[in-house]
This record gives C-alpha cells, sequence and structure tokens, in this order.
C-alpha cells in the first residue's frame, strides 16, 4: 500500500483529492495539511512514501517544506497551478520526484504516484517546454538587489546593507530594468516574482 501525505491550502480541494486517491487499491492517504509546516509534522508523524503537495501554502510553502524533505526518504510531488520556470527550477535542486499541474486528471495523478514509487520522476509536460525557455537573466547579486526592493527597502537602506555605494544600487537597478526589459522598479519585481525568481 502507497501511503501519502497531502498538503493543500483550499479545503475543497483538499478533500476531494483526498476522496479521489483512496478510491485507489493501492494508495492510501494518512494524513492531510493546510499548509506546509503542518505537512512537514505528518511527514515525521506518519512516515508517508509520498507527500503530494501544493507551492502557494501558508506558514511554508510547499517548496520550503519541499526542501527540508529532500533527503529525508519521503518522495515529494508537487501539485500546483504555477507552470513558473523558477519554481520548477527549485523544485528540481530539492529533488521533488514529480512536478504536475492542478488540472492532471486523477487517473493520471495516481499513475505518476505508482510510477514515482518505481524510481521514476513525473514532469507535467508543459513545465518541460518553459524549463527550456531562456532563464534567469539576473546575476545572484542582482537578484538580491530586486528581492531586496521587494522587502520594500530604499536604494539608500540597500547600499548600507550591502556595504556598497548608493550610485552602485542604482547602478544596479539600472541594469536590471534594462534585463528584463521593464520601466520602472515595480514591473522588475512584478517580472521576477511572476517568473518565480524571489523566495
Amino acid at each position: 500500500m502507497i501511503r501519502v501525505v497531502l498538503a493543500e491550502d483550499q479545503n475543497l480541494l483538499l478533500s476531494a483529492l483526498s476522496s479521489l486517491l483512496n478510491l485507489e487499491e493501492d494508495i492510501t492517504v494518512v494524513g492531510t495539511a493546510d499548509n506546509g509546516k503542518d505537512a512537514l509534522k505528518l511527514v515525521e508523524e506518519q512516515q508517508p512514501d509520498i507527500c503530494l503537495m501544493d507551492i502557494e501554502m501558508p506558514l511554508m510553502t510547499g517548496l520550503d517544506a519541499a526542501e527540508k524533505l529532500n533527503g529525508t526518504g519521503c518522495k515529494v510531488i508537487i501539485l500546483t497551478t504555477y507552470a513558473r520556470p523558477g519554481y520548477f527550477e527549485r523544485a528540481k535542486k530539492a529533488e521533488v520526484k514529480g512536478y504536475l499541474l492542478k488540472d492532471t486528471p486523477s487517473e493520471t495523478l495516481a499513475e505518476s504516484i505508482r510510477q514515482i514509487m518505481n524510481g521514476k520522476r513525473i514532469y507535467s509536460p508543459e513545465l518541460i517546454d518553459i524549463a527550456f525557455e531562456t532563464g534567469n537573466p539576473l546575476t545572484s547579486r542582482e537578484i538580491e538587489i530586486v528581492q531586496l526592493l521587494a522587502d520594500g527597502k530604499t536604494t539608500k537602506s540597500i547600499a548600507e546593507e550591502l556595504h556598497l555605494s548608493n550610485g552602485t544600487i542604482r547602478n544596479y537597478v539600472s541594469i536590471v530594468l534594462e534585463k528584463l526589459s521593464v520601466n520602472n522598479r515595480i514591473e522588475a519585481i512584478k517580472k521576477a516574482l511572476d517568473k518565480g525568481w524571489l523566495k
């Protein structure tokens, strides 16, 4: 019997998924959570074979939880509405065994669980296409600066925090705007968030 923990913050979807998977003869849902923190606790208590979870959840995202579960023996499958390249990259680094979109038919989901138990990795075809699109053009320093801007920091406070001059930070911001083909900081933050490049 394949033991599964489900984590999803939309209650309706959580109970529907749980019911559908429990209909399978060889799959049993041993626990459900509506946030990443509770999912980790459940995995520790129940020792499931698979943890199937959403990305966008309160307290801890599915990707943060997946990173913590990496190497524990519990195989993680991300089930999400977001086909963002940055999310997919993080999921691959966390050695997530499956990354499926929420419109996946339930039979496909059950079959994916079985295949993952047999050592395969299953990724939605849409994600494979996205993964081959152009990657993140920003350097780690540029991402750090966009992240600090997204956190509401001013150019001056970023300069102080990173021990750089105000002018240097302004130069970095100009380069970011040019690389992302956007007109201002707000657009740069939005684009970086949409692509999943920020935490």
